[in-house]
């Protein structure tokens, strides 16, 4: 049986989803395969075994019970935010011929920058919302420019953070260098986004061995004033799936899905947020490593397919394993 860890952790805000996602997966995974939590923390690399954590050689990605070395053969990759969901790890694993199954280091930066994914995704005619982007939050900003130029409201988002912190709704322009200084505390870079007002859905896809696959789309109805951190994980929204739009408008989403996968050369299980305006989807963000705990979408996009989360990873293990 191949011994899989699967990588959890990580040094952002959202390290306790990656945990709470990573146990999720481990506690239905594909029964032909040994599976081990694996937590990066700052400290270090540590295997958890039933309330205790052992010390995991990264070098040889092996760790010992007892008198017995244990060697990792597989990795699944999933840290929101830094540094497994821009890469890092898989750039080490790569170094250190550990085989995995997430979407590559290119791959992954390119997705996990909102700013530098969504310029790709437009270079290939894509629709994404009007943006304005900040390299240094020493530079100051017009704040009449930035509202004549992408209106009010306007999103202030860190371009480089996969979490949720850090991203607010200006409604009003005094507000703007406020969102902006917020922004820099959770990221290097930050985009300025012209608000989309239409129909949020989000639509995962993943790779089997028959080929690419969407989900069942998602439309999410924020109780809050847009979709963040609370209304994600305190319950703070509505999660209809399927989404209440029309059959010929879900397909249409579920291709732009699966050509944005394919653009991006993703591997694995992808997750990609649109708004809906005027029946045209227009990409918000892309995620590689979406959460996967029991309040997540993609459960229930998974749910709403019939799957079950057991079954889901080892179509996924079998495709990018083939």
């Amino acid at each position: 049986m191949k011994n899989v860890g699967i990588i959890c952790g990580g040094f952002s805000s959202e390290f306790d989803i990656s945990v709470k996602s990573a146990q999720n997966i481990q506690g239905n995974f594909p029964d032909e395969y040994n599976s081990y939590l694996i937590l990066l923390q700052k400290e270090g690399w540590f295997v958890q075994l039933k309330g205790e954590r052992v010390p995991l050689d990264s070098r040889t990605f092996s760790f010992q019970i007892g008198n017995e070395t244990i060697s990792i053969d597989l990795a699944i990759v999933y840290i929101h935010g830094d540094p497994g969901e821009n890469g890092k790890v898989q750039a080490y694993l790569e170094m250190i011929d550990v085989p995995y199954v997430n979407s590559g280091p290119l791959a992954s930066q390119l997705s996990f920058d909102k700013w530098y994914c969504n310029q790709f995704l437009s270079g290939f005619n894509i629709p994404v919302a009007k943006s304005m982007y900040l390299t240094d939050k020493t530079n100051s900003l017009d704040s009449k420019k930035v509202v004549a130029e992408l209106g009010l409201p306007v999103f202030v988002k860190p371009c480089d953070s996969g979490s949720s912190y850090g991203i607010a709704k200006v409604n009003e322009e005094k507000h703007i260098q406020r969102a902006i200084d917020e922004a820099f505390e959770e990221g290097r870079t930050v985009v300025l986004e012209a608000f989309l007002d239409g129909v949020e859905v989000t639509c995962g896809v993943y790779r089997t061995t028959e080929g690419i696959k969407p989900l069942p789309l998602t439309e999410i109805v924020s109780k809050t004033d847009f979709f963040d951190y609370e209304a994600k994980y305190k319950g703070l929204s509505d999660e209809i799936t399927p989404a209440r739009i029309s059959d010929k408008l879900t397909n249409k989403v579920q291709a732009l899905t699966i050509e944005i996968y394919k653009l991006l050369n993703l591997r694995s299980i992808a997750r990609v947020d649109y708004m809906i305006v005027n029946s045209e989807p227009v990409v918000i963000e892309v995620n590689t490593t979406p959460g996967f705990t029991d309040e997540s979408l993609v459960p229930q996009m998974i749910e709403a397919a019939n799957l079950s989360i057991k079954e889901f990873w080892s179509e996924i293990l079998d495709g990018e394993l083939a």
